[in-house]
């Protein structure tokens, strides 16, 4: 029997997974680090906890599930995508705090060049210039980190997303890579070329040696130092898409994490949206490259977090469906969370979270449902501008993560949606997905033998009455709360 391991570094924790060939989930293990919010609308990570949290998952799920590392054939890792670390190649030190993907420190700039070289850019990358993005994180830091210009100057200087900064750290090579998946979230990237695109190099000033190699998200890749190989590496959204077996064009889902990630597979040519979508690479392997549409939820698990960290309005993430089966409906209450900005396909990141539709008769149980309707409203959003983008009519939706928990929510998701709703039996198919990759490097499985692999839990199938009114009524709530900061 062989076995897998995963890094999966979200954006909140770090966790561990070990899998066997037959794509069971042996052990876990998980631990969260600092969110650091140095001023209204920036987010940071300390670098040095990402890699120890790593280290230390590693190192409890080899000691709960007593396999040793020989018994590992290869290492996977998926990532929070577009978050940036710099380091110095010579020291191996992070020169500042990770700049998160939620960070929206670099607004202002995104905004000109909006004005400036929107298509320019989206030609390029299937992006569309947002501080979301990794790009403007690196020029922020060339411009305002005294450190990271010198180490530019010096030469020295290593930018990557998260899967290099481990990388890094976890090969006694300090290998310097990423794989298709992550570089295409970058806005530096040319997603039909394939190669780091030197005017996007020349337009942010980022000198093309700051960059990883660019490698496949499937491959024997390099030895870990812990003893097995590290043989696949995917974003952690293309990696849950690989995790549902999503192989064929028009397979889509959704993950609901920290935010909610629409990803559709559109085969192996890219498709380029007119009205906000994104285009990326889902993964590459040593025979194809497959392409995804993506439209992004900035936040939802991170909303019932702010309900109970912020607002304290619940204790635990589980009273979220007790509280929203009190309400019979929403009570006219309409929710935007915009917290940090809007996504697809509205691209505003000067919009702010908002209730609308308060009484006195309001409860905590409408202000909670008005929450989870938002997640349901934002994907029938997103998914009714895929299907028209694409010409492909989708049948049913495959969900994964956190709040797929939430029974409630996901009838709810049906009932909004029109379709069924397929949760999968293993709720963290980011981590499974790169599992899945790892193991196809090293010849454990194949795609075929991957797709009948995919156990299903518990399919929502519409019914009940249609929320046409309740959809088009919040749809007037997100227009009131865009371009408010100003």
């Amino acid at each position: 029997m062989g076995y897998i391991l995963t890094i999966d570094q979200g954006t909140s924790s770090t966790r561990a997974i070990l899998f066997d060939e037959e794509l069971y989930q042996v052990a876990v293990a998980q631990e969260e680090f600092e969110q650091i919010y140095p001023k209204p609308g920036w987010v940071e990570h300390n670098p040095n906890d990402i890699v120890l949290t790593a280290m230390s998952c590693v190192e409890k799920v080899v000691k709960e599930s007593r396999v040793s590392f020989k018994e590992i054939e290869a290492i996977g890792i998926t990532n929070q995508r577009e978050t940036i670390v710099a380091w110095d190649a010579e020291s191996g030190k992070a020169l500042y705090n990770a700049i998160v993907w939620q960070c929206r420190r670099t607004s202002t700039r995104a905004e000109e060049l909006k004005k400036t070289h929107e298509e320019f850019i989206h030609s390029k990358t299937g992006l569309r210039p947002d501080p979301y993005f990794s790009a403007t994180k690196m020029e922020w830091l060339l411009k305002n980190v005294p450190e990271i210009k010198n180490a530019a100057k010096r030469g020295t200087l290593k930018f990557g997303t998260i899967d290099s900064w481990l990388i890094w750290n976890l090969t006694p090579e300090k290998l310097h890579i990423t794989d298709y998946s992550n570089a295409s979230r970058t806005m530096l990237f040319n997603i039909s070329d394939l190669n780091w695109d030197s005017e996007l190099l020349d337009l942010f000033s980022i000198k093309r040696e700051f960059l990883p190699k660019v490698v496949d998200s499937s491959a024997q890749l390099c030895r870990s130092i812990y003893g097995p190989i590290i043989g696949g590496i995917a974003g952690d959204q293309q990696a849950s898409l690989f995790g549902q077996s999503a192989f064929n064009q028009g397979d889509m889902k959704c993950t609901y994490g920290t935010g909610s990630f629409l990803l559709m597979n559109t085969g192996n040519e890219p498709k380029f949206s007119k009205n906000g979508l994104l285009t990326t690479i889902g993964w590459k392997t040593k025979n194809e490259i497959t392409y995804a549409v993506e439209g992004s939820i900035f936040a939802s698990g991170a909303l019932v977090k702010w309900l109970r960290d912020g607002l304290g309005l619940i204790s635990t993430a589980e009273e979220t469906e007790t509280l929203a089966k009190q309400a019979e409906n929403n009570g006219g209450v309409y929710f935007s969370g915009a917290l940090a900005g809007l996504g697809a396909p509205y691209w505003d990141s000067t919009a702010r979270g908002l209730f609308i539709g308060l009484t006195r008769g309001t409860t905590k149980a409408h202000i909670v449902r008005a929450i989870l309707e938002y997640v349901a409203f934002r994907t029938r959003d997103i998914m009714e501008l895929m299907e028209k983008e694409t010409g492909i009519k989708i049948k049913r939706l495959l969900v994964d993560g956190g709040m797929t928990r939430n029974n409630f929510l996901m009838d709810l998701q049906s009932r909004v949606l029109g379709i069924p709703v397929d949760r999968s039996m293993i709720k963290e198919t980011t981590a499974l997905g790169a599992a899945m990759l790892a193991g196809m490097a090293v010849g454990l499985w194949d795609k075929t033998l991957l797709k009948n692999k995919r156990k299903t839990e518990v399919v929502f199938t519409p019914k009940g009455r249609e929320m046409e009114e309740e959809y088009h009524r919040w749809k007037e709530a997100i227009k009131r709360s865009m371009n408010w900061e100003t």
